[in-house]
């Protein structure tokens, strides 16, 4: 029996369907002002195994796994290493990464490095950057990421891929940068949803209303792998980095900050002028990423991150107590921003773009009480520019959306005309949301981008990563039904 509601672990309200799919319907970009203000961290490396050339190599075994996501609660997943989600990976910039992916699922499975400009042959798309690893084989991963920041590591075999992440197989790379400046605390906090049925197992998969409407939306919100919020206590006066990442399959939500004076580092991993969020709140898509510092009060004092689904829904509760923390380091430089990322390009010439349309269509009609229905082929649902689906096992899209030689500048124009916000992911490269004249662009670097249902956003960007590059939806069952295309860049 499928589980329709969803108990605040704060205030005890029950969510219903209804309220979890207006709350994603209601999630939209805005525009994020400037600021100023902010600071970074070194951190360990990942444990890995010797090599015989000396260079680590990470294991990560994809294999099922037992994970309490409610307290008391076995439920069957999958996972990175046995966990959910899997290991935090802290690697350096600029520093060779080895892994050895470890197929122990069933399904066959790559390794998509979400956000992070490196290769197109390690993307991890199957079918269009690398075949995917049968059941039971293995493959080598190996590259060197020049950006640090926050990334997500997760499978993309199109079709099965979202299955797989909903399983659990999802994770969160820190790339870090030794000269960045140091905080008290660098904490990972991945968010996630489950739909769980009532005897907290993973409900049926497969949905054509998923899959044709909103995506699987979940029941149950945790945050590392626990049921949200994360609790987390510091002493007063220390700095503190939280890296936000959303892993959900679908759900496109807003988040606030209740009691923090936050400051935006980072967003989809690439440095930022820092700012204060207008109203205290972002939209929080799947696949989006924020580097998020603040500094905490006095003690006794508390503050919150919070999902704004119905009357608010914690996910992370920051508590304030003992001696301030001078009495037990320096005092750290004022905070300030990152800098300006010298890898990409100071300005993009958007007179010298080479310009698309990118339009996607499809999906369900949405009745009276809010709920899509699907009535057309369940094997292609959404199309872009009319192909339904870039790679998979049918490979609709034999050409490229674009072909493009390296270095040019490029700009799509996506527009959205179903009655869903669109979700799109550009791998290999940063891009800038243009204003809607043309005529400059938002403060910040985007890979994810939400498009409004019924608008156009455009997005610019220097083709400067050789290879093919997919750009899809992150809501994962709208990329498996069709939801993407691919550009070459030569």
């Amino acid at each position: 029996m499928r589980s329709t509601s969803m108990i605040d672990p704060a205030s005890g309200l029950l969510l219903t369907r209804r309220t979890l799919v207006q709350a994603a319907a209601a999630a939209i970009l805005t525009p994020l002002p400037t600021a100023a203000a902010l600071a970074q961290a070194a951190a360990p490396a990942p444990s890995a195994a010797s090599r015989a050339d000396g260079l680590p190599t990470t294991l990560l075994e994809a294999k099922p796994a037992v994970a309490e996501l409610q307290p008391g609660a076995a439920t069957d997943v999958w996972g990175f290493g046995g966990r959910t989600p899997g290991p935090e990976l802290r690697i350096r910039k600029d520093e060779p990464f080895r892994a050895k992916l470890v197929n122990s699922t069933p399904q066959p499975l790559s390794i998509h490095w979400h956000g992070m400009r490196i290769a197109s042959e390690m993307d991890g798309v199957a079918g269009l950057t690398q075949e995917p690893v049968p059941p039971g084989a293995t493959a080598d991963i190996a590259f060197t990421p020049p950006d640090a920041g926050t990334f997500i590591y997760r499978p993309l075999v199109p079709g099965l891929t979202a299955e797989a992440a909903e399983r659990g197989l999802s994770g969160v790379v820190v790339v870090e940068d030794p000269g960045a400046q140091p905080v008290d605390l660098d904490r990972v906090c991945a968010v996630d949803d489950w739909r769980l049925n009532e005897q907290h197992q993973l409900d049926a998969f497969g949905s054509v209303d998923d899959r044709a409407g909103y995506g699987r939306l979940g029941n149950l919100l945790t945050v590392n792998g626990v049921r949200a919020p994360e609790r987390i206590t510091v002493a007063p006066g220390s700095r503190v980095r939280l890296r936000l990442a959303n892993l959900c399959n679908a759900r496109v939500m807003r988040i606030r900050f209740d009691g923090l004076k936050a400051y935006v580092s980072a967003v989809d991993g690439q440095p930022t002028d820092t700012f204060e969020p207008l109203r205290a709140s972002l939209p929080f898509a799947p696949g989006s990423r924020y580097d998020i510092v603040f500094e905490a009060g006095a003690a006794g004092s508390a503050g919150a991150v919070a999902a704004s689904i119905g009357q608010g829904f914690p996910l992370v509760e920051i508590k304030v107590e003992g001696e301030p923390i001078t009495f037990r380091r320096p005092v750290l430089p004022p905070l300030a921003p990152l800098g300006d990322n010298p890898r990409l390009p100071p300005a993009i010439p958007l007179q010298k773009a080479q310009r698309a349309d990118v339009t996607i269509a499809g999906g369900a009609r949405l009745g009276t009480d809010g709920r899509p229905a699907y009535a057309g082929d369940p094997a292609r649902i959404w199309t872009i520019n009319g192909v339904s689906g870039a790679v998979g096992p049918e490979k609709n899209a034999a050409k490229p959306l674009l072909s493009v030689r390296r270095g040019t500048p490029v700009v799509l124009a996506i527009a959205n005309k179903t009655p869903f916000p669109q979700v799109m992911h550009l791998h290999g490269h940063s891009f800038r949301l243009l204003h809607p004249l043309d005529d400059g662009w938002e403060p910040y670097w985007l890979d994810t981008v939400i498009v409004p249902e019924g608008q156009t956003a455009r997005i610019a960007f220097l083709a400067d990563n050789k290879g093919r590059w997919l750009l899809g939806s992150t809501v994962l069952e709208r990329l498996d039904s069709g939801l993407s295309a691919w550009i070459d860049v030569t």
